[in-house]
């Protein structure tokens, strides 16, 4: 087991950035798919944007294509989401978390979550 926290979160004004990364205490290998996932209040949690933590390879869901980045760092053990050109619908709790079976975009899949973290986009 893996523990993960995220930090990064805040109140943003719409158009503005964030910056949200996670770091992870434990061995992350390169067979691993981290997330990151985000729930508003009364929705269900859903798939924002992952990587393969081996090979790097992202993928993102459609609302966010263009304006979130997924990155790692494997030096530091890190996964990060830069949010740019942020809108009043990104808003929610986002959670980091790692899937030791492969790329999936299902949270009932993924094995460890962080605390999760607030982020507010005011319009």
């Amino acid at each position: 087991q893996v523990q993960l926290v995220e930090s990064g979160g805040g109140l943003v004004q719409a158009g503005g950035s964030l910056r949200l990364s996670c770091a992870a205490s434990g061995r992350i290998y390169s067979s691993h798919f981290m997330g990151w996932f985000r729930q508003a209040p009364g929705k269900e949690r859903e798939f924002v944007a992952g990587i393969r933590w081996g090979v790097g390879n992202t993928y993102y869901r459609d609302s966010v294509k263009g304006r979130f980045t997924i990155s790692r760092s494997s030096a530091y053990n890190t996964v990060t989401l830069q949010m740019n050109s942020l809108k009043p619908e990104d808003t929610a709790v986002y959670y980091c978390a790692r899937n030791r079976g492969g790329y999936s975009t299902i949270h009932s899949e993924f094995d460890d979550w962080g605390q999760g973290i607030q982020v507010t986009v005011s319009s």
